[in-house]
């Protein structure tokens, strides 16, 4: 039995019931989960200032893997720290249908969001010019752009979809059209895949009338930001997705990755062990394939559906269950799955 040594990105709010959730399920996996925790919650930031940042990044670079759990934003963002710390250039975001869920969009959704992690409008606070006008910079640089780009061509080679880019390219000229023009030319290198750019604002009424035209989309900063979070909800939740952050070296090999749940902290409903553990729970199975443990990680996304799909549901989403009991009937399906 393999073992592999995950870090532990421990956080605020339900984080401790999806920390519970997760090793739970981490025991009916065919390996063994070392898992090294790193307080990370409000409190721990506060008792250990910077050092906790030092301690995350040098824990995660030398294993190469890391789980995150939900965080309260305050005077810093944690995400955004550890995203500059670790040097990550990628996010990407799985959004699929989950059967047995019911939601306004009828139609079926399996997309899988590549996001440039840096730039955009979220490197730069801006500024007050004045009383009346403000100013703030926007960044695109090349590099992250191919990152996300190969990213996307190798996830779509593997999937058996095509790539979308997608931007405001036709006003964002300059720093937009730097993006596409990445895309580009990555694109050259991967002639088997069917490739195209689409402008954002049409792309996000093209995926809700006709989503099956969409398998791998990739686009910078915000734009990923904002559809990942319309995408979970065309599904019925954004505690629903989950998240992975990844660093490359000049090659373009993967040196980093960190996943995470897309939800928040749910103060509201902390410690009540009422969450839903779903999105947790597939960013555990895309640890497992990532690490090398493809079949667990598959078989595991697939029980969550089917646990899900035959009635199995916490609270939220039409079903009667606590947290535990629908981590414990997962585990199960799980671990007969695999014998």
């Amino acid at each position: 039995m393999k073992t592999y040594r995950v870090v532990e990105l421990l956080g605020d709010g339900i984080s401790a019931e999806l920390c519970e959730s997760v090793h739970r399920m981490a025991e009916s996996v065919p390996c063994k989960i070392e898992f090294l925790a790193v307080d990370l919650s409000l409190e721990g930031r506060a008792r250990a200032g910077g050092a906790v940042y030092d301690q995350a990044v040098h824990a995660m670079r030398s294993t190469g893997v890391g789980l995150k759990y939900p965080t309260v934003t305050s005077d810093e963002s944690p995400n955004q720290i550890i995203r500059d710390r670790c040097d990550f250039a990628v996010i990407h975001r799985p959004v699929m249908t989950l059967p047995g869920i019911q939601t306004n969009f009828t139609k079926n959704l399996d997309i899988d969001v590549v996001r440039v992690a840096t730039g955009g409008t979220y490197d730069d606070q801006g500024r007050r010019i004045g009383s009346d006008t403000a100013v703030a910079l926007r960044v695109i640089e090349r590099q992250p752009c191919r990152h996300a780009a190969k990213f996307a061509f190798k996830l779509a080679m593997i999937r058996g979809t095509g790539v979308v880019s997608t931007s405001k390219y036709t006003i964002q000229k300059a720093a937009d059209g730097l993006f596409e023009e990445a895309c580009e030319l990555v694109s050259r290198d991967y002639p088997g895949i069917p490739y195209r750019r689409e402008l954002f604002d049409a792309l996000l009424a093209s995926v809700i009338m006709r989503p099956e035209r969409y398998g791998v989309i990739v686009c910078p900063n915000e734009y990923g930001d904002f559809l990942s979070d319309m995408a979970c909800g065309l599904i019925g939740s954004i505690g629903l997705g989950d998240s992975a952050s990844f660093a490359f070296d000049e090659q373009g090999a993967v040196t980093l990755a960190l996943f995470d749940p897309a939800g928040g902290t749910a103060p509201d409903i902390a410690g009540k062990g009422v969450c839903n553990p779903t999105a947790a729970l597939l960013a555990f199975a895309s640890l497992l394939r990532h690490v090398g443990e493809i079949k667990a990680g598959e078989a595991l996304r697939k029980e969550i559906r089917g646990a899900i799909a035959d009635g199995q549901r916490t609270r939220d989403i039409g079903g009667t269950m606590n947290t535990r009991e629908f981590t414990d009937a997962v585990a199960e399906r799980l671990r007969k799955a695999m014998s």
